[in-house]
């Protein structure tokens, strides 16, 4: 992308040099914060750092005469011949909430070509087509990852926006542009705002299709899944990095593979396609726990509950609590000089002496064939053409961890929300040994399931009322434990019979969530 951006920049400085052109985003956020050579300034006239919106807003004031040099926000730029970086602090950036929505009135969208990637799903969903871009929320909410730049802004600094006004958005840019698909780019989209924004699709009735990046967390539960589908959710993408525990505390990343394995089953129970981005050489790390991550891979796509993955090596970087503090992870920096253009990545020793890079191709050979169903049952060594250990890992690791349902209490303070359309109400007459009683039965019907659930009357009727009750479509909300309250003042006995075994257990196949 720098090397296309620079040479697009050559070509209008030499065709069109009374154009201005500004370079900014992550290349700029990431690498150029030290810049002193000025040299790229022949391909661009201004490199703005971090959030765009009120430096691009200064420099076109600046462009027009209106302000001097001065009042230029996190900007380099050339003054007579010396490079200078001006950061005007009376400027102040845009809260989210007040940046507006895209405009892509004076885009020819159509005309952008499609270049379909097909080994790797996930690349394929990146690249085939055009898909709107907004967040959901500026920053990183989790903000603790050690190989991650956190102490930049657009990782440290956290704001979500409101799910009306991204509905709004949403809106507005289907309007413009007659395209329905969204990428939220977030580092990481925050579960509890991505349910809120579920919601209010529905609510609204938008017919979109949308996909995010998030982090592997509990909340993802299987009804959360179902309701982000229902939204028009389509694929996540998140960070399994190492695949090995130690090393996940190491980074901080706050999960487990166990705890990856099931969530990654509730989104693809939901029709949700997942990719993981998968990290090797983190420091400390050893030959025995990259095999046993590859194992561990293995086992995630032979469960099919992963679609998608790749897999990167580790690469210090100077914003990275890695990158500042080296020796609280072992490692060493081989060059701690800076350079006058780029500086972000850092060459580093890793005490543990081990070759990562000797790992790559195997890596890389072997997600290959998992990602098209091929060779689970090659032993790992045949990936590599140099000795490797055997895992540690058991066989069964992930299958154990799928099947190990723990001991489930329910939450009374979780919302619980129905999507689904009125059941239809009959009552039956039964008969047996001379007694005679009556049985309602209530149909469910959606456009993936149909249920039948046989129940006494008087329950029905406590049903239908209260699926109404906690519809969607109401503004007030319910939690379970309200609404064991109403079971209980309406008369009836045993909530907890009722409401957590089938047949009404099974209502999650129709809409009804807890959340």
């Amino acid at each position: 992308n720098l090397y296309a951006a620079l040479r697009c920049g050559q070509y209008i400085k030499k065709e069109f040099p009374a154009i201005k052109i500004a370079l900014g985003g992550g290349y700029a956020n990431t690498e150029l914060r030290s810049l002193s050579d000025q040299r790229i300034l022949e391909f661009v006239d201004f490199i703005c750092l971090d959030d765009g919106e009120a430096p691009l807003e200064q420099l076109f004031s600046f462009i027009q005469q209106k302000t001097e040099a001065t009042a230029l926000k996190r900007t380099f730029h050339l003054q007579g011949d010396q490079l200078v970086y001006t950061n005007a602090s009376s400027c102040v950036d845009y809260k989210q909430a007040t940046i507006g929505t895209p405009d892509y009135s004076d885009l020819l969208l159509n005309d952008y070509i499609s270049v379909i990637e097909l080994i790797n799903p996930m690349h394929s969903l990146w690249s085939d087509g055009r898909w709107n871009k907004l967040t959901m929320a500026h920053g990183c909410y989790w903000g603790k990852c050690t190989f991650c730049d956190i102490s930049l802004p657009y990782i440290s600094q956290y704001e979500p926006i409101s799910a009306s006004l991204l509905c709004d958005r949403m809106e507005s840019i289907i309007a413009q542009t007659g395209n329905n698909g969204f990428h939220f780019v977030d580092e990481a989209a925050p579960p509890s705002l991505m349910q809120a924004l579920a919601i209010e699709i529905i609510k609204r009735k938008l017919v979109v299709s949308w996909w995010t990046n998030i982090r592997f967390e509990k909340k993802f539960t299987r009804d959360l899944c179902l309701l982000l589908k229902q939204s028009g959710c389509i694929g996540v993408s998140g960070g399994l990095e190492v695949a090995s525990d130690r090393l996940l505390e190491l980074i901080q990343k706050g999960i487990t593979v166990a705890q990856v394995a099931k969530v990654n089953q509730h989104f693809c129970d939901a029709g949700i396609m997942v990719h993981a981005y998968l990290m090797y050489g983190f420091p400390t790390q050893t030959a025995q726990e990259t095999i046993d991550s590859l194992e561990m891979v293995r086992q995630l796509f032979e469960a099919e509950i992963l679609h998608s993955a790749f897999w990167h090596q580790f690469t210090m970087t100077v914003h990275s609590p890695v990158g500042t503090k080296p020796e609280a992870f072992q490692v060493q920096i081989a060059e701690p000089s800076r350079g006058r253009f780029a500086n972000n990545d850092l060459v580093h020793i890793d005490e543990t002496g081990t070759d990562h890079e000797a790992f790559s191709y195997g890596l890389k050979k072997s997600l290959f064939n998992y990602m098209h169903k091929a060779c689970f049952d090659f032993p790992l060594q045949k990936w590599f053409d140099f000795k490797v250990p055997k895992t540690s890992v058991p066989n069964d690791f992930i299958r154990k961890a799928l099947e190990d349902t723990e001991l489930y209490t329910p939450n009374p303070h979780a919302k619980v929300i129905y999507f689904g359309a009125h059941p239809v109400k009959t009552i039956q007459s039964k008969s047996k040994k001379g007694a005679t009683w009556e049985v309602a039965n209530l149909k469910f019907e959606t456009a993936q399931a149909s249920i039948d659930i046989k129940i006494a009357p008087e329950q029905a009727a406590w049903l239908e009322y209260i699926l109404q009750a906690i519809h969607y479509s109401q503004e007030k909300t319910w939690a379970l434990k309200a609404i064991k309250e109403n079971y209980e003042q309406n008369g009836l006995e045993d909530f907890e019979l009722f409401w957590d075994n089938k047949p009404i257990s099974s209502l999650y196949k129709v809409g009804l969530y807890h959340l």
